[in-house]
């Protein structure tokens, strides 16, 4: 059944059967994979009729998919910025890093199979080295317990499975299972991808993921809407990466927090749906819930060409009603964007909201110190490796070749899916990457995670490489703190590959041909979708058994790589008083450097052994150093993590001082399991980024702001701490932290802030959202 499917996806026809007309009351499939799950619009619409007759205004598209989902529509309050709502999403997505602690703690709930369609895919644990078939063989060897464990789970638990190789999950999701008007959540920040094909795709920790799997509802804070008014049309070298880059350098990393982001505007119908999915996934960069383009034409191709137009037809029926914005809605902030003068950007180094046209980017990086010779030049990954990207890309190649010309740079393309890698062999282009000098990797993160055995440079080696990938903060891709990253759209890092030169304008500059003339690069091109239909290449999903009871998951004691979970115990009840502050860290403090990714992968599944890397990538207020803290009461210097676990063995509670923003990036709930494992009691910042203040309150721990901003700057490192007033710990009412100087000198405290409401103030009190899961 399945390879037939996937013969009809390759020729761009629907799998589903027996449906003459399309109207309001059809019965229609989510995807081709799954015969038992049907689309919902109907019911998604009566509930958006009760809430628009409560709210009596005009709503946005992205407002109309949000509150279609309420577990209540009568009753539910609804402000923006301000309630709590309690959704049904249509489905749950894991990649295999975040996939197994998911998968262990919903197993820790007892439950016989997930009560949502759920799929885990394998793209996080392969390394890039050498090349695909090369690469993916020895991850499959070197992870061969995990990918066993995910496997079986999932066909235990009634999961969908994309073996590795399969693709990266955001490409897979597009491919089959995005679709308009759906609410997704994902276990990835940048499981917004799927709001290029008009889902609502929202990325969250593992343990959001297991109340969905779970039917519970889940809970988001109502987000404000951002509106971004595109007008005109893209031309010449510019590309719709372009867009969210330079909306980056508008916003900031988090311009976007507590909103989500929906384009508007005559220009988004003047291109691709796949474009629109690059500008969806990087929206994570900007601190977006998520982002969301309305129904439209470029969709309805996509859906068609990957063998789903009933579920287009279906969508033209519901498009006025649901699939749209209404008339006169309303947002709470409007950015314009003029496609027509807009010009290629790079962004970067060491933040994604460093944005710098192309035609200043000489001038700057000569200001500031930037390398300009480019050592690796790297496309694909999940935010740009469409076939658009991949044609347009490989148009450049060829018009450098006619003129004798290969990379400069080394090259390397991550193919986002096992059906772009085989389009693209049949098609051509992976044979012209290959001519001009390049690599083509595993169908993966690879390197735009830093899952890459970079052997060109040494580490500390300051230089420049230039990537299509999302984000770039400092070490991410290689490890390496002096590598300069830039992101970029695919076409633009093309014709760095062939320049090496960082200043280098494809709009006005010359290159020289291997005659000794000059010339300039031709106009990128290339085809939106493929003409003879994708190449569905080879078979890697699988599907549960519809007979699961006697299967069974199993998990060694004595590995090193997965580890059932202990439960948290609960709260003690008191205020807790006299804890030593971990670490004050200073500067931006992601997810990377709370939780590194690259190597520590493989331990995703194991809390004890991932837990060693711990804050280790945050500076120390104290001595500018990583990884590098005072124990105390002992005087001594080690770890963050051993220090960590000697406050814990002593049985004292710690709490960890941060700034702006904090936890900002990857969605990895390790960020919070590790400070809760090593005993923390309490996280206070400046700011959180939401999915990580979220998978803090999920796991026990108290997250708190700062409400006087000076406060932070006045605790000293070696200091102590109370937090009063958590006895009487309510929604909206603040706490008090008193802080008792090393000097000596007299206490003071300082009021904190929190946004927990009554059901979450219980996950604090059972000791984390699963005890109370496993409570009730």
């Amino acid at each position: 059944m399945l390879s037939a499917v996937r013969n009809l996806k390759t020729r761009g026809i629907s799998a589903t059967r027996g449906l003459s007309t399309i109207n309001f009351d059809s019965k229609v499939n989510m995807n081709l994979l799954e015969s038992d799950t049907f689309i919902n619009y109907k019911s998604q619409l009566e509930n958006l009729k009760v809430v628009k007759a409560r709210l009596g205004r005009p709503l946005t598209y992205a407002e109309k998919v949000l509150y279609a989902h309420l577990d209540n529509p009568h009753e539910q309050e609804i402000e923006r910025g301000v309630s709590y709502l309690k959704l049904r999403p249509d489905r749950v997505a894991c990649q295999d890093a975040t996939a197994q602690m998911a998968i262990l703690q919903f197993m820790s709930a007892g439950m016989p199979s997930v009560a949502t369609p759920s799929t885990v895919h394998c793209d996080h644990l392969i390394q890039a080295q050498v090349g695909g078939a090369k690469d993916l063989k020895r991850a499959v060897d070197l992870n061969r317990e995990v990918y066993d464990f995910l496997a079986s789970a999932c066909a235990k638990y009634n999961l969908g499975f994309w073996k590795p190789g399969s693709g990266i999950i955001h490409q897979i999701v597009l491919e089959n299972y995005a679709f308009p008007g759906q609410l997704l959540i994902g276990t990835d920040s940048h499981t917004p991808n799927a709001g290029g094909l008009g889902q609502l795709a929202i990325g969250v920790g593992g343990a959001d993921a297991v109340d969905v799997m779970a039917n519970l509802a889940w809970e988001l804070k109502a987000p404000k809407i951002i509106g971004v008014k595109l007008t005109g049309r893209m031309n010449g070298w510019t590309s719709p990466k372009d867009i969210i880059l330079k909306l980056a350098g508008i916003t900031t990393v988090k311009g976007g927090t507590g909103a989500i982001v929906e384009y508007f505007g005559d220009g988004i119908d003047t291109f691709s749906c796949t474009g629109m999915a690059t500008i969806c996934n990087m929206g994570a960069e900007i601190g977006a819930t998520t982002s969301v383009f309305p129904f439209n034409n470029s969709m309805v191709e996509y859906l068609n060409a990957t063998g789903r137009s009933q579920i287009a037809e279906f969508a033209q029926v519901y498009k006025k009603d649901y699939l749209s914005a209404d008339a006169g809605a309303e947002y709470d902030q409007v950015i314009e964007i003029d496609l027509n003068t807009l010009e290629p950007h790079v962004n970067g180094p060491f933040t994604p909201d460093l944005a710098t046209p192309v035609s200043k980017m000489r001038e700057t990086a000569i200001a500031n110190d930037w390398p300009l010779d480019i050592r690796v030049g790297l496309i694909g990954s999940c935010t740009n490796s469409s076939y658009e990207d991949m044609s347009r890309a490989a148009s450049i190649i060829k018009d450098a070749a006619a003129h004798g010309l290969k990379a400069k740079t080394l090259y390397t393309v991550s193919p986002g899916s096992e059906q772009i890698r085989a389009t693209i062999e049949r098609d051509g282009q992976q044979a012209t990457f290959e001519e001009f000098g390049g690599v083509v990797m595993a169908n993966a993160c690879g390197p735009c995670i830093g899952q890459w055995d970079r052997q060109d440079i040494k580490k500390g080696e300051k230089n420049t490489i230039v990537t299509s990938f999302n984000r770039n903060f400092t070490a991410r891709n290689d490890g390496n703190t002096a590598t300069h990253a830039f992101v970029a759209s695919p076409e633009m890092v093309t014709a760095y590959a062939i320049s090496g030169d960082l200043g280098f304008n494809p709009i006005t500059d010359k290159l020289v041909d291997s005659e000794g003339k000059e010339f300039k690069l031709a106009i990128p091109h290339g085809d939106g979708l493929p003409q003879r239909g994708y190449d569905a290449g080879e078979n890697t999903y699988q599907a549960p058994p519809a007979d699961r009871a006697a299967l069974k998951v199993s998990v060694s004691p004595e590995s090193d790589r997965l580890q059932v979970l202990t439960p948290f115990k609960p709260w003690d009840g008191k205020d807790a008083e006299k804890m030593p502050i971990l670490i004050k860290s200073v500067g931006k403090t992601t997810t990377d450097h709370i939780s590194m990714a690259g190597p520590w992968l493989k331990y995703r599944g194991h809390l004890e052994n991932i837990s060693n890397n711990y804050m280790i990538g945050a500076t120390n207020a104290e001595n500018g150093e990583a990884n590098n803290v005072k124990n105390l009461y002992t005087g001594k210097y080690d770890g963050v993590p051993a220090t960590a676990r000697a406050y814990r063995d002593e049985g004292i509670k710690w709490v960890v001082i941060g700034g702006e923003n904090f936890g900002e990036g990857s969605s990895r709930e390790h960020a919070a399991l590790e400070p809760r494992f090593l005993g923390g009691f309490a996280i206070i910042t400046k700011s959180f980024a939401r999915i990580h203040e979220t998978n803090l309150k999920k796991q026990g721990l108290l997250p708190l702001n700062f409400t006087d901003l000076s406060a932070y700057d006045k605790i000293n490192p070696e200091d102590q701490v109370d937090i009063i007033g958590l006895t009487e710990l309510a929604p909206g009412k603040n706490v008090t932290l008193v802080v008792h100087p090393k000097d000596g000198s007299a206490t003071w405290s300082t009021p904190l802030s929190h946004t927990y409401n009554a059901e979450q103030i219980e996950w604090f009190k059972a000791g984390s959202a699963l005890n109370k899961m496993a409570k009730n």
